[in-house]
C-alpha cells in the first residue's frame, strides 16, 4: 500500500467514503457524519495539500487529513502556542477494515507531525462516539477534555468536541510506502 497526496480527482471518492462511513456508523447507532460534508470545503483542503489517500493496488483503502490548523473554539490559546498537527477525517474503506489501517495511519501522521517540528499530534472526535474515543485511547492518545458548547449550528452543543493528543514521534518502520513530499516545517526544533 502507498500513501499519496490527494488530488481534486479524489473528491468524489472522498465524498463517497464519508457516506459509506456515515451509513456504517448509523448501523452502530451513531449520528456521526449524517450531515453531508460540503464538497467545496473538502476541495479546499485537497488543494491545500493536507488530504492524503492510501492506495492498495487500484483501490483506495483509506484517507486522512493532517493540518497545522485547529478547528476554531476547541483548543486553548496556550495549547495552540505549542507546535501541533491535527488529524481530521480519518476514514478507512469498509473493504479494508479490521486490519488496523487507521492505527498505521495515525503512526504515519505522528511521524509526519514530528518531521514538521510538531510536539503534539492532536484530534477531536465525535462527542458521543465512545467506541471511537476508546480506539484513539488504545492508540496512545490521552483525553484532554470535552468541549460541549460552541457548536457551529446556532451556538448549540458541539458534536465533535472530544479532544485528545499524543506526542508526535518517529514511527519507525511503516508498511505504507510514503510517496508524499516532505512535510513543511511548522517550527524549528532546538
Amino acid at each position: 500500500m502507498i500513501i499519496e497526496t490527494a488530488t481534486p480527482d479524489d473528491l468524489a471518492t472522498l465524498l463517497a467514503f464519508r457516506e459509506e462511513a456515515a451509513a456504517w456508523l448509523s448501523e452502530l447507532g451513531s449520528d456521526q457524519w449524517r450531515r453531508p460534508y460540503p464538497a467545496d470545503r473538502l476541495l479546499a483542503t485537497i488543494e491545500a495539500g493536507t488530504v492524503f489517500m492510501v492506495r492498495d493496488g487500484g483501490a483506495t483503502a483509506a484517507t486522512i487529513t493532517l493540518t497545522p490548523e485547529a478547528e476554531d473554539g476547541l483548543w486553548l490559546s496556550e495549547e495552540l502556542a505549542e507546535p501541533s498537527m491535527f488529524v481530521n477525517k480519518l476514514t478507512v474503506a469498509r473493504t479494508h477494515a479490521g486490519h488496523d489501517l487507521g492505527g498505521r495511519l495515525l503512526d504515519w501522521a505522528g511521524d509526519r507531525a514530528y518531521r514538521s517540528g510538531a510536539i503534539w499530534l492532536r484530534l477531536d472526535a465525535w462527542t458521543n462516539n465512545h467506541g471511537l474515543q476508546d480506539y484513539y485511547l488504545r492508540h496512545g492518545f490521552l483525553h484532554v477534555r470535552t468541549v460541549m458548547e460552541g457548536g457551529a449550528v446556532n451556538g448549540g452543543p458541539r458534536v465533535s468536541g472530544w479532544l485528545a493528543q499524543r506526542l508526535a514521534k518517529p514511527a519507525g518502520r511503516l508498511d505504507l510506502a510514503d510517496v508524499t513530499s516532505a512535510p513543511p516545517s511548522i517550527v524549528t526544533r532546538f
